[in-house]
């Protein structure tokens, strides 16, 4: 499996730490050290999520080598769901005129992204579809808490598209050399660790602590899962894109893989956590820092729980 372009889309108005002392007691400072964020991303007025998968699917179109028409198969992933009927996928066929392609919504926490790379991949193995455009678009401020002390601070909104095929297109395509999802319902709070519910408290994270350990353990577990498929060794890997939930959790899978800070690329300094789309987005942002033949790798855990990772070389 290749992908043949990337594209991604972050709305330019920005939240400071400062904004929440009023509203959930939290200091600023109190919230970088805590999770390494100064900042959030937010849709201003007239954005939302289909919007900005509209946005990010323009942008992975600048560089892409194929008509969009010859998209077989959309799917769309995330789970800061702006509407489950009238889908992200559905909304991008709808604006490019896609007539021959499957359109489906994929949603599983913050592994939403691998998930959705994966299920491409099992399309293309059945023989079901031969090109497909990811979307993965996250308007976690549609849903945010910001009164609640646990989780109210963390949220960001961005959005993210790729085009992946079956075969390789051009020169320039990056490969996908592995990519892994665990389902982890069964795994300590599992389902209880963070809950979406819009008609009751929005996105709340009822267990911090578990969420953390998990997020750790699996995240690693994960990511050497995937490199023992692709035939490589964490010391191959160029860079680690990881799910930006906090960045306590990333310093702690660097410590566990005894990989220095700067082999990680975030950018939940500035965005705060983008769920599902924000390992993606980051990789997106930093592309052109991949040298060709370069291996980076992106590892993400999602509530519920779930993992994900994969290993893809320029």
């Amino acid at each position: 499996m290749y992908i043949n372009a990337m594209g991604c889309y972050v709305p330019s108005t920005r939240i400071d730490n400062d904004h929440f002392l009023d509203i959930n007691g939290l200091t600023a400072d109190w919230i970088l050290q805590r999770t390494g964020i100064s900042t959030r991303s937010k849709c201003a007025a007239g954005e939302n999520q289909h919007t900005m998968a509209i946005e990010a699917v323009e942008s992975c179109l600048a560089e892409a080598p194929y008509p969009v028409t010859d998209v077989d198969l959309i799917i769309g992933a995330g789970y800061a769901v702006y509407d489950s009927v009238a889908t992200t996928a559905h909304i991008v066929q709808q604006h490019w005129g896609i007539s021959n392609a499957k359109a489906l919504y994929l949603t599983s926490a913050c592994s939403s992204f691998i998930n959705a790379l994966e299920t491409a991949e099992a399309f293309f193995l059945a023989g079901k579809a031969t090109k497909a455009l990811i979307v993965c678009s996250e308007q976690n401020s549609y849903y945010a808490n910001e009164s609640d002390p646990k989780s109210g601070h963390l949220w960001g909104d961005g959005a993210v598209a790729w085009l992946v095929s079956k075969d390789r297109v051009n020169d320039n395509d990056w490969e996908v050399l592995s990519v892994v999802t665990q389902g982890l319902g069964h795994v300590s709070k599992g389902p209880a660790g963070v809950r979406l519910r819009p008609r009751e408290d929005g996105i709340t994270m009822p267990d911090g602590r578990d969420v953390f350990i998990n997020a750790c353990r699996y995240m690693v577990s994960g990511l050497k899962e995937a490199l023992d498929q692709a035939g490589a060794k964490i010391e191959d890997v160029k860079y680690i894109a990881p799910h930006q939930a906090n960045m306590r959790i990333v310093a702690q899978v660097a410590h566990q893989l005894s990989l220095p800070m700067d082999r990680f690329i975030n950018n939940i300094q500035e965005l705060g956590n983008t769920g599902s789309a924000s390992c993606a987005i980051v990789l997106t942002q930093r592309k052109e820092d991949v040298q060709k033949g370069d291996l980076v790798a992106m590892s993400v855990f999602g509530g519920g729980y779930s993992c994900g990772a994969t290993v893809i070389r320029k």
